[in-house]
């Protein structure tokens, strides 16, 4: 059966029309530069070109990061450009990327698990170990913060909470070197934290003790009266 020119040229409109949607949006796909940049920033970092990684992030982040934020892949920019940072040393810019990857996902454990390793890393401890704290809170059997918490409390001279932290990774992961390790040697601090502050009691007991006794020997040579005998007494009595 012939079709008719009018509906052929109907049809050709409609093509035509859906054409003019369909087009721009796979142009668009097909040249998501935040996705294109992502994906070199990804094998930088599995060549441990961390450098190069680092400024593909930023190439990413600068980018329409629309497509990226219907996956998982934005997360995984600040997480692997922090990660990137951490390798570099450069701890500071680490926590500024970790802390604009966390105004978005504030309950990302990894995120708040490598902040901590930064802040350890500076020095600044109470701040590692509430980002650690942070995570743990998201995921409680997070093994690698649970020993990066007790590392800190280590660190800290807190030996007790460290065997905790310690023993709740163990729990998560049993028979994990670190763990292990951190475990051992955050009970002998421990325990030599107990021996030297039984030491140190000792001591201050002893001390008292002393002045005490030295008070009351004072006390009694100086102010007692001293004793007449009989003799001196009984010539005392008699006349020259």
């Amino acid at each position: 059966m012939d079709m008719k020119f009018g509906q052929f040229i109907h049809i050709l409109v409609i093509i035509a029309l859906i054409a003019c949607f369909v087009a721009p949006v796979l142009a668009e796909a097909s040249t998501d530069e935040a996705t294109m940049y992502y994906n070199v920033a990804e094998i930088s970092l599995s060549r441990n070109n961390y450098e190069s990684a680092i400024a593909s992030f930023d190439q990413a982040l600068a980018s329409n990061t629309s497509m990226i934020k219907l996956s998982d892949a934005l997360l995984y920019t600040y997480r692997d450009k922090g990660y990137a940072q951490i390798q570099l040393r450069k701890y500071d810019d680490a926590i500024q990327t970790l802390d604009q990857g966390l105004s978005h996902y504030p309950k990302d454990q990894m995120l708040w698990n490598n902040k901590g390793y930064a802040n350890y890393n500076l020095g600044k401890y109470q701040d590692a170990l509430a980002a650690y704290n942070n995570a743990i809170n998201f995921e409680k059997n997070y093994t690698i913060a649970l020993i990066n918490k007790g590392d800190t409390l280590s660190k800290m001279g807190q030996y007790q909470g460290a065997v905790d932290a310690y023993t709740k990774a163990l729990e998560s992961d049993p028979g994990n070197r670190d763990a292990t390790t951190g475990l051992a040697s955050a009970q002998q601090g421990a325990a030599q934290q107990t021996s030297a502050s039984a030491t140190q009691t000792t001591i201050i007991v002893i001390a008292i003790l002393v002045i005490i006794i030295a008070g009351v020997a004072i006390w009694y040579f100086k102010f007692r009266k001293p004793e007449v005998k009989p003799e001196e007494q009984k010539s005392k009595g008699k006349k020259k």
